[in-house]
């Protein structure tokens, strides 16, 4: 039985809770890459067209809105964790940028081949272990500056990236590559043979990892749980509160909500967020609820699930690589049996298998990813599986 404070339950090194909330929105970013791999015949725009996307699709999609931000947050949260069990930052910064450099890395190579199936590749796209990669990278930096300092930096970087949307480079003019990978999304060509496609812009990831590292005092094992629920409370409300103000000011950061043909259409359109780069709005929201769910999951951290949760976020990198893998081989395998029913796709008819084989592919993957997590707290003297 757990206390009224609801302390958080530790893993050796780890919190559960965080593990478990890293869990959950990895199964949210399941369902998002089985959309990816058989409902591409499907496939939505950032910002969805309201009008003509089912709400079926559209509220699949915007659930696995949530995994990015949270697992930005969650990265830096973990940094903050490891610099203080470490007792120096030099320690966490070293960390941080070879784990950066390895994430890189990866895109560049693994994951990057997971979706394409080219080596060597014509396109590369610069994706989200790209972004974590990068930000890790600046983060084994920024957490030099004073706390506060870091705070205020990663909540202006939240909140006013957007005032840069206005401004763009054309292809060969020299500041057109650095502003692709911080802001703006597009290509970056290396002639015929190879393009890359910048789809996370960086600046906005930097502001949330910053501001994940700056929330790290609240988890220490010697912070008081109740007030950490407090923070978490009062933060997540106030985020979802500042979206809600200004979604209806109906203004900055977004385009417009408008009023549908039904009260359903109106929510979708007011839902209807930009992901690429994040904005304002997309951060306040997904981070409101992340922080909300969080401190829900440490509330409930007694139960069988929150564990089952917590098994998924223990070994994030090997999950993301397996489930990966694992889609690309049912893709060639589906193709190979049943043809490309959709025009040059192999493709679900119904969204309702969307949701069938998510919980299916869960199950299947939950015993390795176990296994790989035991091994990493059992193997703490195998310095390589920290990477994962």
């Amino acid at each position: 039985m757990i206390s009224s404070a609801h302390p958080p339950v530790r893993l050796g090194a780890r919190l559960l809770s965080i593990d478990a909330l890293r869990g959950l929105v990895m199964l949210f970013m399941l369902l998002d890459h089985v959309r990816e791999t058989f409902f591409l015949h499907r496939q939505v725009s950032d910002p969805m067209d309201v009008a003509t996307t089912e709400p079926g699709l559209f509220f699949s999609r915007t659930l696995a809105h949530l995994c990015a931000p949270v697992f930005v947050l969650l990265t830096g949260l973990s940094a903050s964790l490891f610099a203080h069990k470490h007792g120096n930052r030099a320690e966490a910064s070293a960390f941080l940028f070879k784990r950066g450099l390895f994430l890189v890395l990866l895109e560049l190579t693994l994951v990057n081949f997971a979706w394409t199936g080219q080596m060597p590749p014509s396109v590369i796209y610069l994706q989200v272990i790209w972004v974590i990669g990068l930000s890790m990278l600046a983060l084994s930096a920024l957490l030099w500056l004073p706390r506060a300092v870091l705070l205020v930096l990663s909540l202006l970087l939240i909140g006013g990236h957007n005032l840069l949307d206005g401004v763009h480079f054309a292809a060969g003019e020299a500041l057109q590559v650095p502003w692709a990978i911080l802001h703006d999304r597009g290509w970056i060509e290396f002639g015929d043979a190879l393009r890359l496609r910048t789809s996370y812009p960086l600046l906005p990831w930097i502001g949330v990892i910053g501001l994940g590292y700056g929330l790290g005092p609240w988890f220490a094992a010697e912070a008081d749980s109740a007030r950490r629920q407090r923070r978490l409370l009062l933060c997540g409300l106030a985020a979802l509160a500042g979206f809600v103000l200004l979604r209806l000011l109906n203004g900055y950061g977004e385009r417009p909500w408008v009023s549908g043909d039904s009260g359903l259409q109106t929510l979708m359109s007011f839902f209807n967020i930009t992901k690429y780069p994040p904005s304002l709005l997309f951060i306040a929201l997904t981070l409101g609820v992340g922080l909300l769910v969080l401190r829900a999951l440490e509330r409930c951290q007694a139960r069988r699930w929150v564990a089952v949760l917590g098994v998924f976020g223990g070994a994030p990198m090997f999950f993301y690589l397996l489930h990966l893998y694992v889609l690309k081989g049912l893709y060639l395998l589906a193709v190979a049996l049943l043809g490309r029913n959709q025009g040059a796709y192999f493709g679900f008819d119904s969204l309702g298998w969307l949701w069938l084989i998510t919980p299916l592919l869960a199950v299947l993957l939950y015993p390795p990813v176990r296994a790989f997590a035991r091994l990493k707290a059992r193997r703490r003297d195998l310095g390589w599986l920290k990477y994962f």
